[in-house]
Order: C-alpha cells, then sequence, then structure tokens
C-alpha cells in the first residue's frame, strides 16, 4: 500500500503501541485513586501532558486533552463567547475553516450571536488586515485555523493576534491547529492565539486524543464537562490514559528522529516540489490553491471526477483523498470557496505526506494517474 493522505490520519508506530499496550495491561490505575497504584498513574499523566506541551511551547499547566481536535474546536469557541458574553455578540472567522469550526459558528448564529465569514481571494488567501477589518467593539471571537486541511495554505495568525492587541484587545483569538502541529515551526509562545487546538492521530497518535491549550489571559474558562473535576476542573471524565500515553510517545517519535524538525520540514518541502514538478507532466492536471505548508498538495485533473480517481486508485493500493476526509463524498465547501470552474472543481483531489514519504511512492502515484487520465474517459 502506497499512503498518502496524512492529514486525514497518520499510521500508529510500533513504539507507540507498545507503550499504549504497557499503560493497558499494566499501568491501568486510575489517575483520581488516592493509594499508590492511582497516583503514580496521575504523575504519568502530567509528565506526558509535559512531553506534549514542550512541543507546542507552552507551559503544561495550559494544556488541557480532549478527545479530539473537533472536540478542541467546539470547546474554544464557547468558552470564548462564554468569557466574552458581556462583550458582544459578533464572531470572525473563515469560509474555509474545517467543518469542526465552521458548525460550531453555525450553532452560535442560533444562539443570536452574528457570524462574519472572511471570503478568500481564488487561492485561498487570507489577509491578517481583511481579519482586522471585520474585527469590530461586540467581536467577542476571531477564529483563523493556522493551516488548512485541504490547501495546505498557511494563515498569518501572530500578525492577527499582534493587530487584535490593538484593534480590540478583549477580542478572543483561536486557532485550529490540527494541520499545523508538528508539520510547520511554530510555539504557542509566539503565535499569540489564546485557544490552540491539536490532534493526535494526524501525528501518529491514536485517534480519541487530542488537546487544547488555553492562555492564561482567559480567566474565566467555561468548563466544557461538569463533574469529577479532572483537567483543572475543566473537563470531566477519567483520563483516557492510553491514549495520553500514545500522544507523548508519538510526539517523542517525532522528536527523536535522527534529523531535526526543521530538516524534516525542509525535507517534505522538497518533496512537495518533486511532485509538483512530475504531476505537471500529466495532461489536464492544475494545481489548486498556493498553500505554503509542505505536507498537503491539493490538484485537480481537470474533467475527471475526484471520486472516481480516488476509486480506481485506491484499487491499485494508493490511497489518497477527494478533499477532506471529513466531507465524506459530499461537495467541499472550501473548494467551493474558490470559484473554479466546474470541471476544475469536480477533479480536485489531495495528496499529503508524512515523515517517512519517498519519491517512490510519489512516482507510483503520478504513474497511475498518468495511467488513469489516458484509459478512462472525463465525465464533468
Amino acid at each position: 500500500m502506497i499512503y498518502l493522505d496524512h492529514a486525514a490520519t497518520t499510521p500508529i508506530p510500533r513504539d507507540v503501541a507498545d507503550a499504549m499496550y504497557e499503560v493497558l495491561t499494566e499501568q491501568y490505575g486510575n489517575p483520581s485513586s488516592q493509594y499508590a497504584f492511582g497516583a503514580d498513574m496521575k504523575r504519568r499523566v502530567e509528565a506526558w501532558r509535559q512531553t506534549v506541551a514542550d512541543a507546542l511551547g507552552c507551559p503544561a499547566k495550559n494544556l488541557h486533552f480532549t478527545s479530539c481536535g473537533t472536540e478542541s474546536d467546539n470547546w474554544a469557541i464557547s468558552a470564548a463567547c462564554w468569557q466574552n458574553r458581556h462583550l458582544g455578540k459578533h464572531i470572525v472567522t473563515t469560509a474555509v475553516e474545517h467543518s469542526a469550526v465552521r458548525e460550531s459558528c453555525r450553532w452560535m448564529e442560533k444562539q443570536g450571536y452574528e457570524v462574519t465569514f472572511i471570503q478568500p481571494d481564488g487561492n485561498g488567501n487570507i489577509t491578517a488586515q481583511q481579519v482586522l477589518d471585520a474585527v469590530r467593539e461586540d467581536t467577542a471571537l476571531v477564529s483563523v485555523m493556522l493551516v488548512n486541511n485541504e490547501l495546505g495554505t498557511v494563515y498569518p495568525i501572530a500578525e492577527i493576534a499582534a493587530g487584535l492587541k490593538k484593534k480590540n484587545p478583549a477580542t478572543l483569538l483561536h486557532t485550529d491547529a490540527v494541520q499545523a502541529f508538528l508539520k510547520i515551526p511554530f510555539s504557542a509562545r509566539t503565535l499569540g492565539a489564546d485557544f490552540i487546538a491539536i490532534s493526535g492521530h494526524k501525528v501518529g497518535a491514536p485517534k480519541g486524543i487530542g488537546a487544547l491549550y488555553i492562555s492564561d489571559r482567559v480567566r474565566n474558562v467555561k468548563p466544557l464537562l461538569a463533574g469529577g473535576g479532572q483537567e483543572s476542573g475543566l473537563r470531566a471524565g477519567t483520563e483516557a490514559t492510553a491514549q495520553i500515553a500514545g500522544f507523548a510517545r508519538a510526539v517523542e517519535v517525532r522528536m527523536e528522529r535522527s534529523e531535526t524538525f526543521e530538516e524534516t520540514v525542509s525535507r517534505m518541502a522538497r518533496l512537495k516540489a518533486y511532485a509538483k514538478e512530475q504531476l505537471a507532466s500529466i495532461a489536464d492536471v492544475q494545481f489548486i490553491g498556493s498553500g505554503e505548508a509542505p505536507h498537503i498538495l491539493a490538484l485537480s485533473l481537470v474533467g475527471w471526477p475526484s471520486q472516481n480517481i480516488v476509486n480506481d486508485l485506491g484499487s491499485q493500493g494508493i490511497c489518497i483523498s477527494a478533499g477532506s476526509a471529513c466531507h465524506q463524498g459530499r461537495p467541499s465547501h472550501v473548494i467551493a470557496t474558490l470559484k473554479l470552474p466546474k470541471k476544475v472543481a469536480g477533479g480536485v483531489i489531495r495528496i499529503s505526506f508524512g515523515p517517512d514519504t519517498t519519491k517512490a511512492e510519489i512516482d507510483a502515484f503520478v504513474s497511475a494517474l498518468k495511467t488513469h487520465h489516458d484509459t478512462r474517459m472525463p465525465m464533468l
């Protein structure tokens, strides 16, 4: 199998699975228990929290474990609106956010909030000035993703954060960094966002674990779940210790590679450039967007339905995506926002790389796509 869909999910290294197995079978104590077995697990959970927090560049006390990136996004939006409930009922976001943010904002509209959706240009770009121009005195929250999951576009979060301090310091800033964490260089300490959502299964951890960074500026955090007081009283429920262990070990595995993180990013950027060079030889290929992220490449085989391409290549053991995996075959709102011609939009596919993706895998994908082009009839 050739796996080129790392933006959807990632394989779990054996070291990560082993760390989880040890917790499941030997270190299964409840961190809330008062005896030594439980207290030891509590210490382990805090050590794992420190590992993930160090990779994110934040104090461990500001990092709260969740079940996934979607939960983190939902919590951030509701918590921000709760803290600023006396400031106003206006939210600024973008039209190309992940559905976890988009649908959360739609829900807030049903609660009486007004939401401004910033429109990108034809390449998916949005400027900090566009966002800041939409901010008003009653803007409770700005939510802009760090890396777009379909286009690979990197958005100027630090610039937006600096601008908010001048225009409306009370407005809180949330960023969905699920496709950025351990994919591009950034740090919570310098990014300037008040909420940062990340997910484990995008970086070699199991599904079912994520985290939310909440800055000290958020002083009245609305708990996600009420109950036994876990996660500093903000998210009740017995900690998912095996998933947390897997998350921390996955972070360590990424950081323990023989090459530095910067070298990994640079190598993936070169691999993306190589893929574009090889794909350019296929008639009807058009690259979509101008995403700078090194691990995501969107393109269209103009006139050929994307789902047919995904199915054809999948039958050959080559895994790619027709846009975001979260759309499950439905048209992508991100691609629709770009207002592409029908034959271009209908043929959009996404390939996404991991740290171990090779040129040979890219060559196999390009060869299969060329064969699809040469042997199938366009239908759009």
